[in-house]
């Protein structure tokens, strides 16, 4: 039962999503950077993989201080991109394959360059002098509050021709915007009204849980170190994990401004939101909070599976305990995105076993309850790039180097042809090297190899689309003396049994009492079958069976 994302408003709900790094996806100008006609020029590849939507990074005009991610107009295309009529072609294109175009929203930030921060810095009574989070200094001159940035040092910059400190959470160049103030609230979701009028399907709301601070500027108190405290908000050599972040985010005014967001959207109907909550250990609490009731996000993701742990336990911990803790919402899964290490490399123990780590892993993502969100690169099993410090663009990596290395090893451009200049990316020196070890990977090599890990993403996914269960179907996890990752899909008397053995060994597994598998469902690339009520299961196997 494939998915109708035309018709159905709840399109969302089971899709697939392919997030495109634009920047480093098809260069078409010969500059070395990638561009939105080049990922129009690609979108029949993004379409042969079975994708139901793709989401943007960051498009907008912007100094690209953090790659895009600092804003200075919310309603126009940087050039380094294209234009608006690029934007408005590819969205059409898009459409007429049949994939929804999800953007990035970035709106608890803007840049420097922002026209509402120049005024607002202007001085203490211009209008939009009160957009931002301005706040006096302490008696000795120095900061607020003890608010750390996430990358690095305090989250404060003192301004002086204000005579302030204003309020950043990521650079110094990224001054937060003041949601307790409506006009500001009122000219974002104007910006948002901007694309939908120019039919973008969704949005990925960038740090959804950041919108908000405690006005009364109260200072975090101490981390508590344990295993349930701890979350990725950011690498253990960066002091923003040392706190507890009770007053710097994840206010309960969000709510509010969640509730006008998701009403806007449902006023042109079909559209769809997924929020990036960063949160440690309240994450879970804080996406059944955003997502539960049906008049906030339609889905949530968090950094829960973006960690280095790969096994049963850990999945079946994450996912149960979203179940649990949200009732009524939806969640979005992913290994991998432009934040993170690739997967091939933290879920591998050897460069032999990534390929087989690869088609492992889609397979599992491909059988959990929720959304999904595959990261360009890895239906090819890209490893994370080793980069010098002289290649670095990411202000997050060289302020941290070399005990953190930023993110620029898994924003490289993707390999397209093996032996073409720049692997196919540009005809000019990429703005980040392409690795030599990914080009034996390029999409060329592995179009011609019927077993190749791009050929096992495209079968999975068209595993998933033919079987109900997996778009939206109840899932319910089955106990087992082993380390395995066993539950079972069920939706309009169709019944799947999924068992996973993340293991680097074979193991033989018991069929749980009560638990009769008429036939086998072999998912692409597993083979093992029930005999005498055992299944076999070879290192890094996977089985799948009707349930009678």
């Amino acid at each position: 039962m494939a998915l109708s994302s035309k018709t159905n408003p709840d399109w969302w709900r089971g899709a697939v999503i392919y997030q495109v790094y634009p920047r480093s996806f098809q260069d078409s100008k010969g500059d070395g950077a990638g561009d939105l006609k080049g990922v129009t020029q690609r979108l029949d590849y993004i379409a042969s993989l079975g994708v139901d939507a793709i989401w943007l990074s960051p498009f907008f005009t912007s100094p690209m201080a953090d790659m895009g991610y600092d804003v200075s107009d919310y309603c126009d295309v940087d050039p380094m991109f294209g234009t608006l009529a690029d934007f408005d072609a590819m969205l059409k294109k898009a459409h007429r394959l049949g994939i929804k175009v999800i953007i990035d929203q970035v709106i608890s930030h803007t840049s420097d360059q922002h026209p509402w921060f120049k005024e607002s810095r202007a001085d203490r009574t211009n209008p939009k002098s009160d957009w931002y989070v301005w706040a006096n200094p302490k008696p000795d001159g120095t900061a607020p509050n003890n608010w750390l940035s996430i990358f690095g040092g305090p989250a404060w910059e003192w301004d002086g021709v204000r005579k302030q400190y204003y309020m950043h959470n990521f650079l110094g160049s990224q001054p937060d915007l003041n949601f307790h103030n409506l006009d500001v609230q009122e000219a974002l979701l104007e910006t948002v009204r901007f694309w939908l009028k120019r039919g973008v399907d969704g949005f990925r709301l960038d740090t959804v849980n950041f919108y908000f601070h405690d006005n009364e500027l109260r200072d975090n108190p101490p981390q508590i170190v344990d295993d349930e405290a701890i979350g990725l908000d950011a690498p253990d050599v960066n002091p923003y994990g040392m706190q507890n972040h009770l007053f710097d985010k994840t206010q309960p005014e969000n709510i509010g401004f969640l509730q006008r967001f998701r009403a806007l959207l449902d006023a042109f109907g079909g559209r769809a939101s997924v929020g990036e909550v960063g949160d440690g250990a309240r994450s879970l609490k804080t996406v059944a909070a955003y997502t539960g009731g049906g008049d906030k996000l339609h889905m949530c993701y968090t950094f829960d599976l973006l960690g280095p742990d790969f096994t049963a336990t850990h999945i079946r911990r994450c996912v149960q305990s979203f179940q649990d803790a949200v009732t009524d919402g939806w969640v979005c899964w992913a290994f991998s995105n432009h934040d993170v290490m690739r997967h091939a490399s933290r879920f591998s123990q050897t460069e032999v076993e990534r390929e087989q780590v690869a088609k492992l892993a889609i397979s599992v993502l491909a059988a959990l309850r929720g959304t999904i969100c595959l990261y360009q690169g890895e239906e090819l099993a890209l490893p994370e790039a080793e980069l010098e410090l002289a290649d670095l663009r990411d202000p997050y990596g060289i302020r941290f180097w070399p005990a953190f290395k930023g993110r620029d090893g898994c924003r490289t451009p993707m390999v397209w042809e093996k032996d073409a200049v720049h692997a196919g990316f540009s005809s000019a020196r990429p703005w980040l090297p392409v690795p030599g070890e990914h080009r034996p990977l390029a999409v060329d090599q592995q179009e011609a190899d019927d077993a190749s890990v791009l050929r096992h993403y495209r079968e999975t996914l068209e595993f998933r689309k033919s079987h109900a269960p997996l778009l939206d179907g109840a899932m319910i996890f089955l106990d087992t003396n082993q380390d395995i990752l066993m539950f079972t899909r069920e939706k309009g008397g169709e019944k799947l049994l999924f068992v996973f053995n993340l293991h680097r060994g074979p193991q033989v597994v018991q069929l749980p009492r009560g638990v009769t598998v008429s036939e086998a469902v072999p998912m692409p690339g597993f083979s093992p079958q029930v005999v005498n009520g055992e299944i076999k299961l070879e290192a890094m196997d996977v089985f799948c069976g009707r349930v009678s």
